[in-house]
Order: structure tokens, then C-alpha cells, then sequence
């Protein structure tokens, strides 16, 4: 691979209701492929954002096509290209909970990854108070695919906050960050994280949100970003739906990996 590969990741305002979340993604990604992306990335919980924490329950899928695998399947089918995601809600082994699943089609339609979510948000400040444990089962598989550019380094939201787990990936050329990140957290380490995992491994990291005001009156800190194998940002989409755009460029992979060769002098 020595041509650049043109990726996009949709910003998306999810609601309670799948079917106009379905119209905006259908919508979004059309706009990415006519753009020319080859790659597209969907944000966490771009199915359904409900009003209660307990609302995705209802339209957890099995490890079978589901309404939202089978439309996944026929989106990236239908632009031909590889389509990661965000997550869907999937059957776990608890009652009364579920996995935050990323799964990952290729250009023909076929699942060829799936991660679950391992690291379970929790956080407390006044009156915002999350604790994703109390609905979602945690997963315990790194999980990598192999795209035409390169290796792939799946993750979602909490997880930017574990370096730990991009080094257990491996040599990545790109890592995807699915996230609804809260405005607060967002505005306080988002840009910060994203720019870290990308410097620390090399790599380029793109980064999916919702971004606004829901339904539920949940406020997601949106900045879809692209940014680059040295830290910087290469595109940004701040607020609202939207897309970012922009290419992963093997010889830029090369020259920062050339000139500062930290990931052969690690010792631990």
C-alpha cells in the first residue's frame, strides 16, 4: 500500500428513535463516499440514543443480523466501502444488560471484526451521573482487522482513557475511536487523549462523536477529528451532524515512524 486512503468519520446527533438515525447515517455516509472516503466511521450509540439508560435493552441484536447489522451490511454494500460501526447494543450473557459492540464490514457487506467495549464509563459531578455498568456487560478481546492500508486498531469512548490497550494492538496504521464523550469530559480531555494515542503509537487516530443537545437532554461534546502519526489534527468537525474527511498517507506513516523511531526503542 503506498496510495494514500481516503476515511471519514460521521458526527451524529442520535435520538431515541432508530429509524431517523438510520435516514441521518444513510444520509451521512452517502455524503462520505460521494466525498470518496473508502472507509467510514459511525459514533457510539448511532442507533439509538434513548431517553433512559435502559431503553437500548429493547433493541439488542443476537450474534446474528439484526434490522441494524442488516442495514450496516447493505450500507457498506451498497457504497463499497469498509464500514465501521460505532456500536449497536448486542445479547450478553447477563440478564438485563447488554455489549457495546463495534462490529466492521468490508466492501462486499461481510463482518469481518467485532469488539466489545472494555472499559465501562463512570462518572460523577453534580447532577451528570453516568455508570455504564449498570446496563452494560463488559467485553475482554483486543480486537484488530487488517484493511487495504494497513492494520486497524478497534476501541470505543471510555477505552482513549487506557493506553494500555492500543500497545496490546500492536503496530497499528490506524485506530478508530467511537465515542459519545459527555460535553464536560469532552471539552476537558477529548482533543487531548486523541492526540496522545496517536503521537505514543504512531498512528493515525480517527474519531467518530455525537455531538449536541439529545432528546434525553444529554449534551455529547461532538469534535469528530482525524489527526495525524505526530499528534496533529488534520480535521475537525466541532458541533451538529456533520462529517470529517482526509486521508491516511503511508509515506507520512513512514517518515514520522523514520524520524523518531520510539515504538523500536521500547524496553517494556
Amino acid at each position: 500500500m503506498t496510495q494514500a486512503f481516503k476515511v471519514a468519520a460521521i458526527q451524529m446527533v442520535s435520538t431515541p428513535e432508530p429509524q431517523q438515525n438510520f435516514d441521518s447515517a444513510s444520509r451521512l455516509l452517502g455524503q462520505a463516499a460521494a466525498q470518496g472516503a473508502q472507509l467510514v466511521l459511525l459514533p457510539e450509540y448511532w442507533p439509538i440514543l434513548g431517553r433512559h439508560e435502559r431503553d437500548k435493552l429493547g433493541h439488542a441484536e443476537s450474534d446474528a443480523p439484526g434490522p441494524i447489522q442488516s442495514f450496516m451490511a447493505q450500507l457498506a454494500r451498497q457504497h463499497g466501502v469498509w464500514l465501521v460501526g460505532g456500536t449497536l447494543p448486542m445479547a450478553a450473557g447477563s440478564d438485563g444488560k447488554v455489549l457495546n459492540t463495534s462490529l466492521v464490514y468490508d466492501p462486499q457487506g461481510q463482518r469481518v471484526a467485532r469488539y466489545d467495549k472494555i472499559h465501562l464509563f463512570s462518572f460523577s459531578r453534580g447532577e451528570e451521573q453516568f455508570d455504564e455498568a449498570r446496563t452494560i456487560e463488559h467485553g475482554s478481546q483486543v480486537v484488530t482487522f487488517e484493511a487495504p492500508f494497513g492494520r486497524v486498531g478497534l476501541s470505543v469512548c471510555y477505552d482513549l482513557r487506557f493506553p494500555e490497550l492500543y500497545r496490546a494492538m500492536g503496530d497499528c496504521a490506524l485506530i478508530v475511536m467511537p465515542a459519545a464523550f459527555t460535553h464536560t469530559t469532552g471539552q476537558a480531555h477529548w482533543e487531548l487523549l486523541l492526540r496522545a494515542r496517536a503521537i505514543e503509537n504512531q498512528c493515525y487516530v480517527l474519531a467518530s462523536a455525537q455531538g449536541g443537545l439529545h432528546v434525553n437532554g444529554r449534551r455529547t461534546w461532538g469534535h469528530s477529528m482525524l489527526v495525524d502519526p505526530w499528534g496533529e489534527v488534520m480535521s475537525v468537525w466541532p458541533e451538529g451532524e456533520g462529517l470529517v474527511i482526509g486521508d491516511i498517507d503511508p509515506h507520512r506513516l513512514q517518515y514520522v515512524r523514520e524520524g523518531l523511531p520510539a515504538l523500536r526503542h521500547r524496553k517494556l
